[in-house]
């Protein structure tokens, strides 16, 4: 698809941006989490610098070779001895002595040490080996404390919750079970899972414990709210979710769990354990992200079963997260009536352990008949709204014309100078990041500092410049998106810049890159003098690129010069067939 802005009618910078923002709110004033701070001097800006792929995974096998270093290759992980730890204490988070404790990410090459809990980047763990300095301490401990005033306000939320069952008014117990959907969900599975009880907000409290069980690190918060006829959730993380990495229900794994199944909330995981008996693990942003961080705690499954939820969101996150962990051996449960999410599926009866025999393989070595596909096919047809994309908020003339934003397309912008074209684009991205689409920005003509002024000013509805006390507060709610940002500027290689893009959707899961514009490719291209062949290689890049990681790219393209007068056509663009074809 393809959008013309035309010019003499400039958009105007501040687009209000309606929405809902899920974060550390509802809490008393007593209890409500301080200002967040900045930790190991983190930047402002999440981006994206080069290189984005320092290693592959065969560099990684002939560099542990090289250096007379046993490893054991696993799914997503390869498995060696630790440098950080003496061979003496080697247990990993089960308290199991092994002598493999390392897990080296093949992808990234991330490591992270099961019994020292140091984690680092490829570079930190070279130093370690090679001896250029404690790459225990260049990489980061996370059996550190986090900071004490996040520690504190932990201490004290976790002191005040209590135990559901322990509440003394019976007819609060029942208004929370009720709330919460937790009628059928037995007190031996709250107390098997550390679930509290926080009076004040009204919220369950749900325990974020180091491996081993060595403290507490971190809370999340659920808030139920009476909303008309139904109830809304909200939750709180503290710390905040892009430091929030807690894989819920991680202590009750034992070592010798081969299966597991992971669900996007804490009490579909309770229902789940209750009802099958198996292990279950809850993913800390749900279907937003899946951090290779967390990758290695799942190494040891032979089999993982995906049951995210009963939309077609949750289908689509759950097939992505199977590609980090291998295919191979996930398995999806299909969102249906029959088949809604765990806490549901339990309260209204259904036997949770027979809708985890009917999970669907995630890897297929080919499809050969309709039958394959039929259940797929039913799916985008009882779904016809979530299959049409995630609707704007903000735009509805964009929800009539495109209907939604799909994953897998690819959308070219085009107008003539002046016309507004990352003005729109930066609040057209904006709208969809803050409904949790987790989004990439590559601006190659303006500075990100300018660009990230410009979308937080349309965050904030007003102009931060005359009213600079407020900045922190929508710095820190602006710091919250998953919203990140490539680091290039002027003219790039489109190798270089879809090898970033790959990297972003394998560490952030990225489901829309933003490319502002295609004309800073187009020098580095030597393929051909002609360009509009160049042009239409690199829409071709972009486009197979969409297709292959299931994201969709937005391109802005500028058009050919054209008189005042004169309305943009799709021979504008460059007069390419390939593109103005879209």
């Amino acid at each position: 698809m393809w959008v013309l802005l035309r010019g003499g009618h400039p958009l105007r910078i501040l687009l209000p941006l309606r929405g809902e923002w899920m974060g550390r709110r509802g809490l008393p004033r007593n209890l409500a989490p301080g200002p967040p701070r900045r930790r190991y001097g983190k930047e402002t800006l999440q981006a994206l610098e080069m290189p984005v792929l320092p290693v592959t995974a065969t560099e990684i096998r002939q560099y542990l070779r090289g250096h007379g270093i046993p490893f054991q290759d696993g799914h997503s992980c390869l498995r060696a001895p630790s440098p950080f730890a003496e061979s003496s204490k080697l247990k990993d988070q089960t308290g199991v002595t092994t002598s493999f404790s390392l897990f080296i990410d093949k992808t990234t090459g991330r490591f992270l040490c099961m019994t020292s809990l140091a984690e680092g980047s490829w570079e930190d763990f070279q130093a370690s080996v090679e001896g250029r300095g404690d790459g225990a301490e260049e990489g980061l401990l996370l059996s550190k404390a986090p900071e004490f005033e996040d520690s504190e306000e932990i201490r004290r939320i976790w002191n005040r919750a209590v135990p559901l069952w322990e509440l003394p008014d019976q007819k609060e117990v029942q208004l929370a079970d009720t709330m919460f959907g937790l009628t059928k969900v037995t007190d031996d599975t709250l107390k098997r899972f550390s679930v509290r009880y926080l009076r004040p907000a009204c919220s369950l409290v749900f325990p974020w414990f180091s491996p081993g069980g060595s403290g507490l690190r971190g809370l999340k918060l659920l808030e139920a709210k009476c909303q008309g006829d139904g109830v809304s959730y909200e939750e709180t993380t503290i710390p905040r979710p892009s430091a929030y990495h807690n894989l819920f229900g991680l202590p009750l794994i034992s070592r010798r769990d081969a299966e597991v199944v992971l669900t996007s909330r804490e009490l579909d995981s309770l229902a789940l354990n209750q009802s099958t008996g198996l292990p279950t693990l809850t993913l800390p942003r749900g279907t937003t992200c899946l951090p290779p961080s967390l990758l290695p705690y799942l190494e040891q499954f032979r089999r993982i079963v995906f049951w995210l939820g009963d939309d077609l969101r949750s289908w689509e996150a759950a097939k992505l997260f199977a590609r980090k962990l291998n295919p191979k051996r996930c398995f999806l449960v299909r969102p249906g009536d029959q088949q809604p999410r765990p806490l549901e599926a339990l309260n209204r009866g259904f036997n949770l352990s027979r809708i985890l025999r009917t999970a669907l393989p995630a890897w297929h070595k080919s499809i050969v008949s309709f039958r394959q596909l039929r259940e797929e096919v039913l799916g985008e047809l009882s779904n016809v709204e979530q299959t049409a994309g995630l609707r704007w908020s903000r735009f509805p003339d964009l929800n009539r014309i495109l209907k939604g934003h799909r994953k897998g397309e690819l959308t070219v912008f085009t107008g003539p100078t002046g016309s507004g074209k990352t003005t729109f684009i930066s609040e057209y991205a904006l709208d969809l990041c803050s409904q949790g689409v987790n989004t990439l920005w590559g601006s190659f003509e303006i500075s990100n500092v300018r660009l990230a002024r410009v979308m937080l000013t349309q965050f904030a509805e007003g102009r931060l410049e005359d009213q600079l006390d407020k900045y922190d507060h929508w710095a820190d709610r602006f710091e919250d998106l998953p919203l990140y940002f490539m680091t290039f500027h002027g003219q790039q290689s489109i190798r270089t810049v879809i090898d970033t893009m790959q990297h972003a959707v394998y560490v952030y899961d990225i489901c829309h890159v933003v490319i502002d514009n295609l004309q800073f490719m187009m020098g580095h291209e030597q393929l051909s003098t002609d360009r509009i062949a160049a042009q239409d290689y690199i829409v071709g890049v972009f486009r197979k690129f969409a297709t292959d990681n299931n994201c969709h790219v937005t391109l802005v393209i500028h058009p050919r010069k054209e008189d005042d007068d004169k309305e943009l056509q799709t021979a504008s663009i460059f007069g390419s067939a390939k593109v103005s074809g879209l």
